[in-house]
């Protein structure tokens, strides 16, 4: 009688211990975004609130997290692709669908972001933050009236220009110059894009997509071609810093948290989600990275001086393409340039 007793007990004390253990792991979120894109305050205040540890991983390129998504080396439970990225992910089936009854914050999004190309009734997808690839010139150092990337692009600026790392914008930023359109790429457009592209790389002394305000900051480099909001903290501390939208168009981007199809904390996801779109947090993001906030209500809380940003907030009516899945020519655009690195 004693030992059933006993065992009796050490099975309920396993199975407590069991569940103690899986109720712990439940309080995980996975989040894996872009470097310098999600502030500190905002992940310690979402632990906070609910208790859920995040693991905030970082990578450097849409196609650099695609492809560790795709290998299964980790689980992920939010990623933060771009617009072409999320097309391409929804073609394949690899997130999973929202449940909006538990997003009542979605409110808050400006109704301009809430309809996009990429996921028109935004089923996969909620907008984090969107901006737009620039120019930014130190004007202390560069007198010239740069106004495109051909005026960047010269040899008298060689070895004092800083770009972006990423293979589909140095290839559309030459078809922007030849008037071509920036989401028809194939073997005939990549042909006519080499000769230019070449001769600009020879240009080029620093490839950084994590931090390329860093290169300018220090002085190691003159002008560049960067991420709106690494353009708009260089504005912040020093207005020399200008920022010009290329006259031949620019990208703009759109980049938003989606939940992959295998993540193993759903509800995690949806609460993150929900939090970071409460005006109060949204603000705080747009504190530490002034991109361009798609929440109208926390655009409400931001500082006459924040919307005053020409890199986050750009004056006029720029032309503004956004970019769409091209398929297989991605891997074709990644080969050029990489081939043209090595000296290929």
């Amino acid at each position: 009688m004693l030992r059933t007793w006993l065992l009796g007990a050490a099975t309920l004390l396993a199975s407590l211990a069991f569940a103690s253990s899986a109720r712990a792991e439940d309080k995980v979120l996975n989040l894996f975004a872009w470097s310098e894109y999600v502030p500190q305050a905002v992940i310690d205040g979402f632990t906070k609130e609910t208790g859920v540890k995040v693991n905030y991983e970082t990578y450097a390129s849409n196609e650099e997290m695609l492809t560790k998504l795709l290998s299964g080396a980790a689980q992920y439970d939010l990623v933060q692709p771009s617009e072409y990225t999320i097309e391409a992910m929804i073609k394949k089936d690899l997130l999973a669908p929202l449940e909006k009854t538990k997003l009542p914050n979605l409110k808050n999004l400006a109704p301009e972001f809430t309809k996009l190309g990429h996921d028109p009734d935004m089923k996969y997808c909620v907008t984090w933050m969107a901006g737009t690839v620039g120019i930014v010139v130190n004007t202390d150092k560069v007198k010239d009236d740069i106004k495109g990337y051909k005026d960047v692009f010269q040899p008298k600026f060689a070895g004092k220009i800083v770009t972006l790392d990423d293979p589909r914008e140095l290839v559309t930023w030459v078809m922007n110059t030849k008037g071509l359109p920036i989401n028809d790429v194939n073997d005939k457009v990549l042909a006519e894009v080499k000769p230019t592209l070449a001769e600009w790389m020879k240009l080029i002394k620093i490839y950084d997509s994590d931090s390329p305000k860093t290169a300018l900051e220090n002085g190691d480099v003159i002008l560049g071609v960067v991420w709106s909001g690494e353009a708009a903290k260089l504005y912040q501390k020093d207005k020399k810093f200008k920022y010009i939208l290329p006259a031949e168009g620019a990208h703009m981007f759109i980049d938003s948290l989606a939940i992959p199809k295998g993540a193993p904390h759903k509800d995690n996801a949806h609460a993150f989600i929900n939090y970071i779109l409460r005006p109060e947090v949204s603000k705080l993001i747009s504190d530490e990275f002034p991109y361009t906030n798609p929440n109208a209500e926390a655009r409400k809380l931001l500082s006459p001086e924040e919307l005053a940003n020409p890199a986050s907030y750009p004056p006029g009516s720029p032309k503004l393409e956004l970019f769409h899945d091209i398929g297989k020519a991605s891997a074709d655009v990644d080969k050029l340039v990489t081939d043209l690195k090595s000296g290929g």
